[in-house]
C-alpha cells in the first residue's frame, strides 16, 4: 500500500503543500477557518500520519523538551512536571523526564544525554552550584529555564517561590496565636545550600526580628532527613522546648509527623506545626496541617509557556526571575500555646 505524503493531503484538500505544512506545525496566523477545517477533515479521512523524524530534521527540531528534576520526592516537582507536560503536549511537544537525585554529576550526565538527543530546550531544577555546566548552554543560546532554584553567576529564565515571604507568612500565623518559642527544621544548609533552604532560613531570621522575638540558635536545625528525629529529641529536651515547629519543606514535615505519631505528641496541643510546600499528606493527616502553599502547577504552566517562547524566538528573550507569591492554607494544626505550669 502506497505511503501517504503531504502532497496527497494537499491535493485532496485543494491547497499547497506549504499550507498543509503550516497546518501541521500549528501556524494558523494567516489561515482561514474554512481552510483549517478542510485540511483537518482530509487528514482524518486519509488517516494521514506525518513523518515526525523527517519533519524534525527539516526544521532542525525534535519537538521534545528535557526536564531534569533535582528530586522526584518533592511534591513541588511532581506538580510542576504535570503542568509542564500538559502545556507542552498541547503544542505537540513531548517531554523526557530525568531525576538527578540532588547529585550535580548525575545532572550533568542528563544534560549531556539530552543535548545529544537534540531536545529543543531544557527545564532544570538545578542541583549544581558551579556556573560552568550552564554557561555552555547559555553561550550556545540553548533554550534554558530554571525551576525552584537559582545558580550564582547564571542569568536565565528562572521561576521560584518568594521563599522569604513564605516563612514570614508562617511566622505571622504562629505569632498571631501567641507563639514566641518557634523552631525551624530544614534539610542541610552547608556551604552549597540550594536556594529555597537559604532563603527560607534567611526569612525565618528576618521574620523573628520583625516580630520582636529573640533568636534562639538552639531552635534552628538544618540536618539530613534521617537525623530529623534526633533533632526533635534535642528540641524536646531543652529547658524551654519550642511550642511551635516550622517545617521548611514537605520532606521535613513528613518526618515531624511520623515522630509525633511514634511519641504520641499532640498536634496542636503540644506542638503547633506549619509546613512549607502544600503536600497532599498534610491535608489527610488528622488534624489537617496548616501549610504555606507555593503555586506549583501555575509555576509549571508558566515555565512551559516561557520554554515555548524561547524555542520560537531562538532564545532572544531577556532573562527574568519570576517570583511567585505564597498562600496560607489553614488547617487545624495551630493553636495558642498551652500555658506552662
Amino acid at each position: 500500500m502506497k505511503k501517504l505524503t503531504i502532497e496527497d493531503v494537499a491535493q485532496k484538500a485543494g491547497v499547497s503543500k506549504s499550507t498543509v505544512s503550516q497546518f501541521l506545525n500549528k501556524r494558523f496566523k494567516y489561515m482561514s477557518e474554512a481552510t483549517k477545517n478542510r485540511i483537518a477533515d482530509v487528514i482524518e479521512e486519509l488517516n494521514y500520519q506525518p513523518n515526525g523524524l523527517a519533519r524534525s530534521l527539516k526544521q532542525n527540531r525534535t519537538h521534545m523538551v528535557g526536564i531534569i528534576v533535582a528530586n522526584l520526592d518533592y511534591s513541588l516537582s511532581i506538580q510542576c512536571i504535570r503542568a509542564i507536560e500538559n502545556e507542552l503536549q498541547r503544542h505537540g511537544i513531548q517531554v523526557i523526564i530525568c531525576n538527578s537525585d540532588e547529585n550535580a554529576d548525575k545532572e550533568n550526565t542528563h544534560v549531556e544525554a539530552l543535548v545529544a538527543r537534540q531536545v529543543d530546550g531544557l527545564i532544570i531544577f538545578p542541583t549544581g552550584d558551579h556556573p560552568s555546566p550552564y554557561t555552555r548552554l547559555i553561550e550556545a543560546e540553548y533554550p534554558l529555564v530554571f525551576m525552584d532554584r537559582l545558580v550564582e553567576g547564571i542569568t536565565t529564565q528562572s521561576l521560584l517561590l518568594d521563599n522569604e515571604m513564605a516563612v514570614k507568612t508562617a511566622i505571622k500565623e504562629l505569632t498571631g496565636k501567641g507563639h514566641e518559642n518557634i523552631a525551624i527544621l530544614s534539610l542541610p544548609l552547608g556551604e552549597h545550600a540550594i536556594t529555597p533552604r537559604k532563603e527560607r532560613m534567611s526569612g525565618y531570621k528576618k521574620a523573628m526580628e520583625e516580630a520582636g522575638l529573640r533568636m534562639n540558635d538552639e531552635y534552628v536545625r538544618s540536618v539530613p532527613r534521617e537525623a530529623i528525629a534526633s533533632a526533635l529529641d534535642e528540641l524536646l529536651s531543652l529547658p524551654q522546648p519550642p511550642t511551635a515547629l516550622l517545617a521548611a519543606n514537605d520532606l521535613v514535615l513528613g518526618e515531624i509527623l511520623k515522630y509525633a505519631n511514634r511519641h504520641s505528641i499532640a498536634i496542636p496541643g503540644q506542638w503547633s506545626v506549619i509546613g512549607i510546600d502544600d503536600a497532599e499528606f498534610a491535608r489527610i493527616y488528622n488534624p489537617a496541617i496548616t501549610t504555606i502553599r507555593q503555586p506549583a502547577y501555575e509555576m509549571g504552566m508558566q515555565a512551559a509557556k516561557i520554554m515555548l517562547s524561547l524555542i520560537e524566538d531562538q532564545g532572544d528573550a531577556m532573562p527574568i526571575t519570576y517570583r511567585f507569591p505564597p498562600a496560607l492554607q489553614p488547617g487545624q494544626s495551630v493553636q495558642a500555646p498551652t500555658p506552662t505550669k
